[in-house]
């Protein structure tokens, strides 16, 4: 189960907050009824309230064929189309390789040539599927990628057909045609699920299939998730929401989400789009910024603990990290660790964090925790689902749309009218 400590947010917190949280809660009712601005834009709640195994089912037998045949998988996308199942495989598959099946590499969620040209001299020779994930198939970064990769897949193997895979709107857009004309496979993106909130569909759980990750496990745990979250009382997630609307209406401008387990930083990258698109509207919205300690408190930690008093921190934690190697002893001491000697690196982690928190909330950054009970395509699910619900029930708190994305457009137009484009 997830939860959260707010033991050293509540010292910061005035008797305002009482009447936020209520304020919260009718927000949550707003968003499970659907009433609220973008409430047809739900479905990612509604799909695992109505779980359909029949596509689960079918997206493990396309990755099981892909496992077997490929070296690499080619994922193809931007935005949501990608960081949701980078998140997920990043956090659940091993650090060092492992027999995890093909390579998945990413493209088309950035303009560089280099990393084109490079891509396609690392894929040469190699058995190579290709997944594309856009819903119009004409967003500049995606398409120019595919561009490249489906006329080397094509010139290369004879089976091009099978080797592409589209995830694309049900009826609509240039990959459509291309399913029409080729015979590629295709999965429908829910026309009511945007880009953010599509990790539980085909969008993300196809690679993840493929990366060797149990999708029905990680499914299953956002159902739990969703279903644990729908009545308003003891709800951390409207808890969670409230909490940051007080700090916002307090003044502090950023939130700074902390993990100490590298793994999990993608699920951060993945927090980062979700919050930012779903609440910086109209001048709006706390800005998301991602850290890993212990890395970056000796980076950026001195900023956190005495630069402007304009921070907010959340700290992502697995209770069972799976961190239990013991310190070895050294006769020398030379570094001076024998003082550890019969704890473990995960008792060293955990103090780490402790003391971050406590030195943090003491230079007034208020902070909290959001805690994992270990890190599993369970609980992985589980943490998807939460913060999903509490940007929804944050956004109408806010007073925004949680669920378009207008200011996406701007810099687009921009860059399509230097390009020439008709």
């Amino acid at each position: 189960m997830i939860r959260i400590d707010d033991a050293l947010v509540r010292p910061f917190l005035d008797e305002s907050f009482s009447g936020l949280l209520r304020d919260a809660e009718l927000a949550h009712e707003t968003f499970l009824s659907k009433r609220g601005a973008g409430g047809d834009l739900t479905g990612w709640r509604d799909l695992l309230l109505q779980p359909n195994d029949a596509l689960l089912e079918r997206i493990n037998e396309i990755a099981d064929e892909i496992r077997r045949d490929a070296d690499v998988l080619v994922c193809i996308g931007i935005g949501g189309s990608y960081l949701g199942a980078k998140a997920v495989i990043e956090a659940l598959t091993p650090y060092f390789g492992g027999d995890t099946g093909p390579e998945i590499v990413f493209a088309g969620h950035h303009i560089s040539g280099a990393y084109l040209r490079e891509l396609l001299d690392h894929i040469e020779g190699r058995s190579v599927f290709v997944n594309v994930i856009s819903k119009s198939g004409t967003t500049l970064e995606p398409a120019l990628a595919f561009r490249y990769v489906r006329q080397m897949v094509e010139a290369t193997f004879d089976d091009a057909d099978r080797r592409i895979i589209v995830t694309t709107d049900p009826e609509k857009g240039a990959l459509n045609r291309l399913h029409q004309e080729r015979g590629y496979r295709k999965f429908d993106i829910p026309p009511d699920v945007g880009g953010r909130f599509s990790v539980l569909t085909p969008v993300g759980l196809l690679p993840i299939a493929v990366a060797g990750i149990d999708i029905v496990s990680l499914f299953y745990g956002a159902v739990a998730a969703a279903e644990d979250l729908t009545e308003a009382a003891d709800n951390d997630a409207i808890r969670y929401a409230a909490v940051r609307n007080a700090f916002l209406r307090q003044g502090k401008a950023v939130e700074l989400l902390a993990v100490f387990e590298p793994r999990l930083r993608g699920l951060g990258e993945w927090w980062q789009q979700l919050y930012g698109e779903s609440e910086g509207k109209d001048q709006k919205g706390l800005f998301p910024a991602i850290a890993q300690y212990s890395t970056d408190l000796h980076s950026f930690g001195q900023y956190v603990q005495e630069g402007q008093r304009t921070l907010m921190e959340t700290f992502l934690m697995v209770d069972n990290d799976e961190g239990a190697l013991r310190v070895p002893g050294s006769e020398d001491d030379l570094d001076g660790l024998n003082y550890l000697l019969g704890k473990t690196v995960r008792d060293v982690n955990r103090a780490a964090y402790e003391g971050t928190s406590q030195a943090h909330s003491a230079g007034n950054v208020p902070n909290l925790t959001v805690w994992l009970d270990r890190i599993s395509p369970g609980t992985i699910g589980e943490a998807i689902y939460f913060f999903e619900h509490a940007v929804a029930v944050s956004g109408y708190l806010l007073g925004v749309n949680p669920f378009d994305q207008p200011g996406v457009e701007a810099y687009k137009k921009e860059m399509f009218r230097l390009l020439g484009r008709p």
